[in-house]
């Protein structure tokens, strides 16, 4: 197996662990929302602390549901790693476009100081 192989299968593993551990350890099966965002427990805690926080600003936009939000939440991630992709994909092409343009070189070089001999071997 090769070694990229194996590391992405690593990765693989993690990504997995992390997505199962907290759902089979039971984790936040004592909270009311056991998997809210930060910013939920982010609000709960200023609550909890300062009752009459007023926010500086409100959202430009207050989706009607948290599905809605959480599909909007999943749309922007999705765009962000395709950028990502495309982004790296591009640089790795134009690097190995580049370096099939090296080895060109090199072999036309190395083929004309191979013609040059002979000819002058003649």
């Amino acid at each position: 197996m090769k070694k990229n192989t194996k590391i992405n299968l690593l990765l693989l593993l993690a990504v997995v662990a992390l997505a199962v551990l907290p759902l089979a350890l039971g984790l936040g099966d004592h909270k009311k929302e056991p998997f809210t965002g930060a910013d939920g427990e982010a609000e709960t805690a200023i609550t909890e602390i300062e009752p009459d926080y007023k926010p500086w600003f409100s959202p430009l936009y207050e989706p009607p549901s948290g599905e809605i939000e959480s599909a909007l939440f999943s749309l922007q991630a999705a765009l962000g790693a395709g950028v990502l992709a495309y982004y790296f994909g591009l640089r790795r092409g134009r690097r190995q476009g580049e370096q099939q343009a090296r080895e060109r070189d090199a072999d036309s070089a190395a083929a004309g100081t191979a013609e040059e001999s002979t000819a002058e071997r003649a």
